[in-house]
């Protein structure tokens, strides 16, 4: 087939075809293929949403949380989504989080392959479908009763039944996705299926995983057994092993007798759910406690859902019931919890001052030890830091560092330290902490602090110039967002891939994040916030700084003059203060940059001055005084000079070399124009590399003068002319130049009277002519 179409170029034949990445197939094929392709695309996973609507393709209405288990369970793959829709009833879409099987042609694939392989095989494979997650060989062998696994596994790996995974201290084997476990399973008897859950009991070490499987090998519920599982789930909890805990208050919940404690349990369940950041697994079972009866813990978890999936006014609404309820003297643990939820309710209002308040009632209630309070510890920082309180906050987390062992709660503290460390000029500590606090592979690691740890890392690449890097982590916690359900991250993470994309010079891409980050934002202002910055950072690429105004108003209003304008943190006011410049309104600019460096001054913040500095120096030049403009400038490089923040060092240096070639001091800005591309070049910011270029153009130090034509343009009419040719309007040239639209008008009319021409639309033609 390849070799007609190669040879029959003109031909009416298309071949599409369709190639498995990983080491399947033949590798000659593949090569053969590879040769042979006009075209190669990459197919990527389904989204929810493309889910969603393949669902409504086939008249099936999804809710999302039932399009998330769905996504889920088919990891992303259309094939087996299509099968699904098409093969269960109906009413199976009803429910939130159905039991979903194999479809029908992977049941008979698994099946096939495993009747081939042998008994060997098939013990192998089903004692490791039985076990779950990433078991350690010895403990496969000894459900399955084999001594020698090693060509079964062989034979497994090839019939791509199951995954091994070797580190330099374990063996572990997992079956390949949840679609071929639910095949095996599909396999198994009842009888069956509970013998091998018994033999499990007695064999894995893990407690926790020994009652799990107790469980699951009882056809009636057993109150020891539930009661064994909820003391084990608090341990866990203890701990900040959320998704363990929330898997044994589960199990616990559906071992009880009593209903009162049944569901109990499973408010505990649903609570420890959304500490590892599993809303989807939450929210399926949200939906079963809303029916209980009304307590302080049932409308304290429905708050922390509602605070991760950025619903602040049902959140507070939630919380202020759970906490006029609770019984402080009586139920120090539930109130204690209760402060907890307000602590990141706190932090996602950006309200620094009441987060510490109600970290501290917490501690107040049970202890500093306690596992409830060294939660809420691990984010008072972040309260502290925000309200200018930082020596305070970082002494807090190196107490935290000292005294929290790794594992989950190591997590918490590794990411409130590096975020906090981020806004605080650190950013070197700060990426080795986000780094440490990415995984959730071991030791219980929550989803929802990694997804604050891939937020933030982001941010530190894109401020160290490592753009590359930042985008990946932006688009891993994208991912892990999606997979997790939780919304409250994303327009924190879009900020970092909408703001790349524009400096790039990549609208296309940059509008459609930037649209992404704000299509789920509600009242929050850890959401609200990122999102205003992503599209200011459209428009400031763009150069339309009545946009970055517009955009960014919001900010200055009284909601967001306490922590959101807390230097570091945020790093908006010298944006909008370089808009006001640009735009003419100099008044206001002095007004707005007096409050803002009252109180960088106050917090001897240096990057954030470094940044109020350089639209200083912007406004002074704009007024005429050139050598306070220069001492601002030269403020502003000092201070930067020792600090890794490579994109604000390129934004100083471009700005200051406008306001010299504005003043007329074209040799001086011809050096720092240049300097300013070098790094934009260096981190492949196209859009300002361009903008340098025609800053350097216009200068016309690189211009060749000598036996030019009298009628022949100047440098600066050359510029003006190209970009009016493109069709900016006087204002647009005037804000990208960083000239008076009088004087834009000035050198436009010079234009036309050189080239003989009268308008822009012959300004155009002739532009376009001339390519």
């Amino acid at each position: 087939m390849t070799t007609a179409i190669r040879h029959h170029r003109d031909g009416a034949v298309s071949m599409v075809c369709g190639v498995h990445s990983g080491d399947g197939g033949s590798s000659a094929s593949h090569d053969v293929l590879a040769r042979s392709a006009d075209v190669e695309v990459a197919l990527s996973r389904a989204s929810v949403q493309d889910v969603a609507d393949m669902a409504a393709e086939r008249g099936i209405t999804l809710s999302h949380r039932a399009a998330q288990h769905l996504t889920r369970h088919a990891s992303g793959r259309p094939g087996v989504v299509a099968a699904l829709l098409d093969e269960l009833p109906p009413d199976a879409w009803r429910i939130n989080r159905p039991v979903l099987p194999a479809p029908a042609a992977d049941r008979r694939r698994v099946r096939d392959a495993v009747s081939d392989g042998g008994a060997s095989v098939r013990a192998l494979v089903t004692a490791a479908a039985v076990l779950g997650d990433r078991t350690p060989l010895p403990t496969v062998c000894a459900v399955a009763a084999l001594d020698d696994p090693w060509s079964a596994l062989d034979a497994a790996e090839r019939a791509d039944l199951l995954a091994v995974n070797r580190s330099a201290t374990a063996v572990t084997v997992d079956t390949t996705d949840a679609v071929v476990r639910a095949a095996i399973l599909a396999m198994l008897g009842e009888d069956e299926r509970a013998r091998l859950h018994r033999v499990a009991a007695t064999t894995v070490e893990d407690r926790a995983d020994a009652l799990a499987h107790l469980v699951e090998s009882r056809a009636v519920p057993d109150p020891a057994v539930s009661d064994r599982l909820d003391e084990v789930a608090a341990e866990r909890a203890t701990r900040g092993e959320w998704a363990t805990a929330a898997r044994l208050y589960a199990l616990s919940s559906r071992a009880s007798t009593d209903a009162a404690e049944r569901d109990a349990r499973l408010v505990r369940a649903v609570d420890a759910a959304i500490g590892a950041g599993d809303v989807p697994t939450a929210a399926g079972w949200s939906a079963e406690i809303e029916s209980f009866r009304d307590t302080p813990a049932k409308n304290a978890v429905l708050g922390y859902l509602a605070i991760l999936r950025g619903r602040p006014q049902d959140a507070e609404a939630r919380l202020h019931r759970a906490w006029t309820s609770v019984r402080q003297k009586h139920d120090p643990r539930t109130a204690a919890t209760i402060c907890h939820r307000e602590v990141l309710h706190n932090l996602a209002r950006c309200r620094g001052a009441d987060l510490v308040t109600w970290a501290d009632r917490a501690v107040d209630l049970v202890g500093a030890t306690d596992a409830t309070a060294v939660e809420a510890r691990t984010i008072r920082g972040l309260g502290l830091g925000s309200t200018g309180r930082t020596a305070e906050a970082l002494a807090s987390y190196d107490d935290l560092l000292a005294h929290v062992e790794s594992g989950a709660m190591g997590q918490r503290v590794q990411m409130g330290a590096g975020w906090l460390h981020l806004a605080t000029d650190r950013p070197d500590a700060a990426r080795a902490e986000l780094e440490s606090a990415l995984p959730t592979d071991f030791l219980g690691g929550s989803t929802r602090i990694s997804l604050w740890a891939h937020g933030w890392l982001a941010r530190c690449h894109v401020a160290t110039g490592d753009w590359n890097a930042a985008l990946r982590v932006a688009a891993a916690g994208l991912d892990l967002a999606d997979r997790s359900g939780s919304d409250l991250i994303v327009p924190l993470l879009r900020w970092t891939v909408t703001q790349v994309h524009a400096l790039r010079g990549d609208w296309d891409a940059a509008d459609e994040s930037a649209r992404a980050g704000d299509a789920g934002v509600r009242d929050y202002e850890i959401m609200r916030v990122p999102a205003l910055l992503a599209r200011a950072a459209v428009a400031e690429a763009r150069a339309d700084y009545a946009a970055v105004l517009r955009i960014l108003a919001p900010l200055t209003e009284d909601w967001a003059r306490g922590d959101i304008s807390e230097p570091g943190f945020w790093p908006w006011p010298d944006v909008f203060a370089n808009a006001l410049v640009v735009e003419g309104r100099l008044d206001e600019a002095d007004a707005f940059l007096r409050a803002h460096e009252e109180r960088v001054r106050l917090r001897g913040h240096r990057s954030a001055g470094a940044r109020l500095a350089y639209a200083r120096g912007r406004l002074l030049g704009a007024r005429g005084d050139l050598d306070a403009a220069r001492d601002s400038f030269e403020s502003a490089v000092t201070a930067l000079a020792d600090l890794p923040l490579v994109y604000d060092r390129a934004r100083v240096q471009f700005a200051y070399g406008q306001t010299l070639r504005r003043a007329g001091k074209r040799r001086e800005a011809d050096v720092v124009i240049s300097a300013a591309r070098d790094a934009y070049l260096a981190l492949g910011a196209n859009t300002y590399v361009a903008r340098c270029e025609r800053e350097l153009k216009a200068g016309g130090m690189r211009a060749v003068l000598k036996d030019r034509p009298h009628d022949a343009l100047t440098p600066q009419e050359d510029a003006v002319a190209s970009l009016v040719a493109t069709g900016m309007s006087n204002r647009e040239v005037a804000a990208e130049l960083f000239l008076s639209v009088k004087t834009v008008q000035f050198h436009l009319t010079r234009v036309y009277a050189k080239l003989g021409i009268r308008s822009r639309a012959e300004l155009a033609a002739r532009s376009a002519g001339s390519e």
